[in-house]
């Protein structure tokens, strides 16, 4: 069973029906890709990292497992790490392992029910670590705990950095190193454009990715305690450019009409709801971005093949 909004979402209800609002209100209707974080959509997305078409997973955990022992050196004893968008907590465990004697692990994500049984997992693995959840959406001002001490390490795994258009990276970027006072930040973000590629990790993923999309439907129906049958839409992908993105969409099957509170929206057979985007930025851009959030680039590791990059950033 999944908690209400109130009991286990850290965003409050009436934001909610705001942003909800506010994104059908769009010429090109929207919803949040925040909403995709359900429970029930975490499980979906672990899932997905695990299949053969999602090669963000592979290739960044072979980066992170060889430049692990490089950046504990450079990080130093007794770290205080703080994870965005933690999840399963599964990749910090290399953070983990290598870095020397870690003091404190600040776990931070937006699905309460799956970051309490994740932070327990780490915890029994770790038993001389100090671990704190911490529910938040992190598009928004974070405080650390108070038993955060230097150094602190950032980590911001996955390319989530690419769900932000490039014109609202800067100021993210710029929340997380005052969030992080003088701490640095690893950070990886996916630059590879290989059309066919990325329209099987995004829209296949053996069936998951149009399961979590749809799954968003689900959680704000029974957060927000309104009508909207998943069964009326389908999962698509486009590819855009000027900037180049990957767009996912829920496209109506048939005319929709989504009632919230005194305002309805309806949706014509073929039209979409846009529910997330994926920005494939160069190396070069992404570290002109994060230098202009007050960032400089200490160091960077890339694959062979140029599907993914990790960058260790030490504020100005």
């Amino acid at each position: 069973m999944h908690k209400r909004l109130g009991e286990s979402f850290p965003v409050p209800r009436e934001r909610v029906l705001a942003d909800v609002v506010a994104g059908l209100s769009q010429p090109q209707k929207r919803l949040s890709g925040k909403y995709l974080w359900d429970e029930t959509g975490s499980e979906i997305f672990d899932r997905i990292c695990d299949t053969q078409d999602y090669y963000l997973t592979r290739a960044e955990t072979a980066l992170l497992e060889a430049a692990a022992p490089e950046i504990a050196a450079r990080i130093g004893p007794r770290a205080s790490l703080v994870e965005y968008g933690s999840g399963a907590s599964r990749k910090v465990r290399l953070l983990l392992d290598a870095l020397p004697e870690p003091a404190l692990y600040v776990a931070i994500d937006i699905s309460a029910d799956y970051l309490a049984r994740a932070a327990a997992r780490i915890a029994q693995a770790y038993p001389g670590l100090a671990v704190h959840p911490l529910v938040a959406d992190y598009t928004h001002a974070i405080a650390l705990p108070d038993e955060a001490r230097a150094p602190i390490l950032g980590f911001f795994p996955g390319s989530t950095i690419g769900n932000f258009p490039p014109e609202e990276v800067v100021a993210f970027l710029a929340r997380i190193r005052e969030t992080l006072g003088g701490g640095r930040l690893l950070i990886g973000h996916d630059p590879n454009r290989d059309e066919a590629r990325l329209a099987r990790a995004y829209g296949e993923a053996d069936g998951l990715m149009p399961a979590l999309h749809l799954n968003m439907l689900r959680h704000l129906a029974r957060s927000l305690g309104v009508a909207i049958d998943p069964a009326d839409f389908r999962h698509e992908i486009r590819i855009a450019r000027d900037p180049f993105r990957v767009e996912a969409h829920l496209v109506a099957l048939r005319p929709v009409t989504i009632a919230l509170r005194d305002r309805r929206f309806a949706l014509a057979a073929g039209e979409s709801l846009h529910t997330d985007s994926s920005y494939k930025m160069s190396v070069e851009d992404f570290l002109r971005l994060a230098t202009a959030a007050g960032f400089a680039p200490e160091r960077s590791w890339h694959d062979a093949e140029g599907l993914y990059a990790l960058h260790l950033l030490r504020p100005e």
